[in-house]
């Protein structure tokens, strides 16, 4: 397979990652939501929350994030220069982080699956908003390699954390009103 097609499925993984990653956490606000609602609706969209979890989870998120770590590899293996590069180093622990993140949304849909939900809406919302924080850090840091460009991507990741805060703050304000 030439080097495009092995970066093109990795691309792709990482899009079909990331989709996964934001709607399981949109799920889950829905979810930590209903249970504000009276019985008999509150455990039928519980059920039906729950039963679209597991689909996208166990359909598309791991998958997707197992197919860009294996697509990622082979890149490796194919171009191994690539792990001499200092903006591969920052991009690798990012990832590390982002597969942290997926260990927690792993943990928190376990936790809704067994009707254990402790998460706030207002909490899974700023939580769904770091997925978008690393997307922003690494897209960046893929795309400015060089360490000037740096600086201004982590003002810039920084930036957009505290304008998605400000935002998620205003919308909840609005929603009260």
């Amino acid at each position: 397979m030439s080097i495009q097609a092995i970066k093109a499925l990795h691309i792709i993984f990482v899009i079909s990652w990331f989709a996964g990653l934001f709607y399981i956490v949109r799920l889950f606000i829905y979810h930590a939501e209903a249970q504000l609602k009276a019985s008999p609706e509150k455990e039928i969209i519980s059920d039906q929350l729950k039963f679209m979890q597991r689909k996208l989870w166990y359909i598309i998120t791991l998958p997707a994030m197992l197919l860009t770590i294996c697509f990622g590899v082979w890149l490796f293996i194919e171009q191994p220069f690539l792990l001499k590069a200092g903006w591969m180093h920052v991009k690798l622990n990012l990832l590390v982080l982002l597969v942290v993140y997926n260990l927690v949304c792993h943990r928190i849909f376990k936790k809704f699956q067994s009707d254990e939900i402790k998460w706030s809406s207002t909490q899974l919302r700023f939580w769904n908003e770091l997925a978008t924080l690393f997307m922003v850090a690494i897209v960046f840091v893929v795309m400015q390699k060089d360490a000037t460009n740096w600086v201004l991507a982590t003002l810039g990741f920084f930036g957009v954390g505290v304008g998605l805060m400000i935002a998620i703050k205003l919308y909840k304000k609005f929603r009260k009103s």
